[in-house]
């Protein structure tokens, strides 16, 4: 059986493949961090602009 995952919040988006005889498959991380980072907190306009990307 393969399991897809998914993560969200305002700021990371993770997802990955898991199968129950091989294991991890396949992962994957968009993050806004770096974009962020400078400002001490997500900023909402910064994350809007990246979301329609």
């Amino acid at each position: 059986m393969r399991i897809l995952g998914i993560e969200t919040s305002c700021d990371e988006t993770g997802v990955a493949i898991y199968d129950h005889d091989q294991g991890l498959l396949a992962e994957a991380l968009h993050s806004q961090i770096a974009i962020h980072q400078e400002y001490g907190g997500v900023v909402p306009e910064l994350a809007s602009r990246d979301h329609v990307r």
